[in-house]
């Protein structure tokens, strides 16, 4: 076995092979990755391939592809553009994630293994969201709420790093998995009042390293993860949290990315979705996330 898939709403991938090892990110449903090595039956070292990550993952839940199969795959797929929506096949339901792949949709089935599974939800393929930089603060927003987890890459426990990479990811952007990595990425803005929306915001810790990043909105606003995903104010000294009356991260430096971050400025937090290509219900995903 040299490639495998997820077959499973989100399995965890973690430093070492047995359970109390610490989880370092997480593989969605319809990802594929690269297996380079095995501890018995029980655990699997896999290359997470968007991003390079190595770790180990339960053997039992990943699903063994051919070469042929990887190749068939790995750019034939759909996001699912739901929180959280079940594929079905027969009386079996998986639930799986905002981010998930549905490999070869025809927008309304696919197959995985020797299953058919039915999607009825919303869902997208990655050279529609490429073309269309105005959802990322959309399907950003939709986060909103997630608890913080270390390591997590989904609506039900994410951190700061994995929503930036999931989210720029599928407009087709890849990113590594740390904040401390991703702040090489694009250019840097010289003054917090030059930023627009769509740009990253790097914040650092007492020890002047970069731990923590969001997305910076329209209004001098930025969307991260601390505590759970939410919005705070922006300005040069960091993220101040109105609650507390206080800043809770230091910010570090500016980053733009090669989106055409003016057409994502000009849009109200209650704009509609573009409509065109997307597969499903695409008047749901036009109300305020």
């Amino acid at each position: 076995m040299r490639y495998a898939i997820c077959p499973l709403s989100v399995v965890p991938v973690r430093s070492g092979a047995q359970e109390k090892s610490e989880q370092i990110t997480q593989i969605l449903f319809g990802e594929c990755v690269e297996v380079i090595d095995r501890r018995g039956k029980s655990w699997s070292k896999v290359h997470c391939l968007w991003d390079d990550t190595i770790g180990w993952v339960d053997s039992r839940q990943l699903m063994p592809i051919s070469e042929n199969t990887f190749a068939e795959v790995k750019n034939d797929f759909s996001y699912s553009l739901d929180l959280i929506h079940p594929v079905a096949s027969g009386d079996n339901f998986i639930p799986v994630p905002l981010g998930a792949r549905l490999p070869q949709f025809d927008g309304i089935q696919f197959e995985l293994g020797t299953h058919n599974y039915t999607f009825s939800g919303q869902a997208v393929e990655p050279v529609a969201l490429s073309h269309r930089p105005e959802m990322l603060l959309r399907i950003a927003r939709k986060y909103l709420g997630a608890p913080q987890m270390k390591g997590g890459r989904s609506p039900l426990g994410i951190d700061a790093a994995g929503l930036i990479q999931n989210v720029f990811g599928m407009m087709g952007i890849s990113l590594p998995r740390s904040a401390d990595e991703q702040v090489f990425a694009g250019d840097s803005v010289d003054f917090a009042e030059q930023a627009t929306a769509g740009d990253l915001a790097f914040f650092e810790n007492r020890k002047g390293q970069v731990d923590h990043v969001g997305l910076i909105l329209p209004e001098g606003e930025v969307l991260h993860v601390s505590g759970h995903t939410k919005i705070d104010q922006l300005d040069h000294y960091g993220a101040y949290e109105r609650g507390k009356k206080s800043y809770i991260h230091k910010l570090r430096v500016i980053r733009r990315l090669p989106l055409e971050t003016s057409s994502i400025s000009d849009i109200p937090s209650n704009g509609n979705m573009p409509e065109e290509s997307i597969q499903g219900h695409p008047e749901l995903f036009g109300a305020k996330a």
